[in-house]
């Protein structure tokens, strides 16, 4: 059998919740958000989970997850660090903000060689995604043809507060552009936010996003490694402690060049996650809706 991995962003800190949200218990036994993904992509068919950490949380990160999941399935784990640049580049003195998710995925480069789904570590994407992105990947020829989880706007706002979504731009299901949109709250029947001038818009809630959930061959491992010499070459003084590599913003840019086609597979399901600690409730009593109705097992993993 073929390996399909998971790779799980899992470096960052949840400054606006206050803490490690990723390691946050929600579930009826005890369970976090990471788990039901990692349920998901298994039943799914993924058959492999990397982790993305930062070294100093490995101890804490084993005991809350990694232990329990080495049991179920293969497990990989990487360190995102900000002295891990291209030859030639070193960490401008002073910075202590990470470099990106652009960068958090190349840490994967040496372990990982196989089609991969990139998840965030504290985002509940449901089965949907994970069951038509293992498709895509298994069953679409080209190194450079990828896709990404398109979630209805409307199924992945937070009612404490407001979120920033990547709004993606597509033609025939392929998808042109994701323009980074902040400020955005519900307000009855759509959405408004702020461009980027910081005047207000309105947004049809039927709009698709991106929540970070992809799926790509290896071949993108080149492409962001050139990508990133690039990035470090262009920092300027002004820029060089808080500029980050994004994912988006690199695949935008393989779109644009004709290096890479990517596919917009819609997905019906409600996203949550705890982007504010009031969410954490509203997460939990999703959960045991989820349970109750039999989507889930009331304990996912037996020890």
């Amino acid at each position: 059998m073929s390996t399909t991995s998971l790779v799980i962003m899992a470096a960052g800190m949840g400054s606006r919740f206050g803490g490690i949200k990723q390691l946050e218990p929600v579930g009826p036994s005890g369970e976090i958000i990471m788990d039901y993904s990692i349920y998901d992509a298994l039943e799914a068919g993924f058959n492999k989970v990397v982790f993305i950490i930062r070294k100093d949380l490995e101890k804490d990160f084993k005991e809350v997850v990694g232990n329990r999941i080495e049991k179920l399935v293969e497990v990989e784990y990487v360190f995102q660090d900000l002295d891990d640049l291209p030859a030639g580049f070193t960490k401008p003195e002073g910075r202590t903000k990470p470099w990106g998710t652009g960068q958090a995925i190349l840490c994967c480069k040496d372990v990982v060689n196989e089609p991969f789904v990139v998840i965030n570590a504290d985002d509940y994407y449901g089965k949907e995604a994970f069951t038509k992105i293992y498709e895509f990947l298994n069953k679409t020829d080209g190194d450079d043809k990828y896709c990404m989880a398109g979630f209805i706007l409307g199924n992945t706002l937070s009612d404490n507060g407001t979120v920033t979504r990547g709004i993606c731009k597509g033609e025939n299901n392929l998808l042109k552009d994701i323009v980074e949109t902040s400020g955005i709250i519900r307000e009855g029947d759509h959405a408004t936010a702020i461009d980027s001038e910081g005047n207000p818009i309105k947004l049809d809630i039927e709009s698709l996003v991106s929540m970070n959930m992809w799926g790509f061959k290896p071949s993108l491992f080149a492409e962001l490694e050139k990508d990133f010499i690039d990035f470090q070459t262009k920092l300027t003084d002004k820029d060089n402690m808080k500029k980050e590599f994004l994912l988006p913003d690199a695949v935008g840019k393989l779109i644009n060049n004709m290096k890479a086609q990517v596919s917009i597979l819609k997905t019906s399901d409600k996203w949550f996650g705890v982007t504010y600690r009031e969410d954490k409730e509203m997460v939990v009593n999703s959960f045991l809706e989820l349970v109750d109705k039999g989507i889930y097992p009331s304990k996912l993993f037996k020890n």
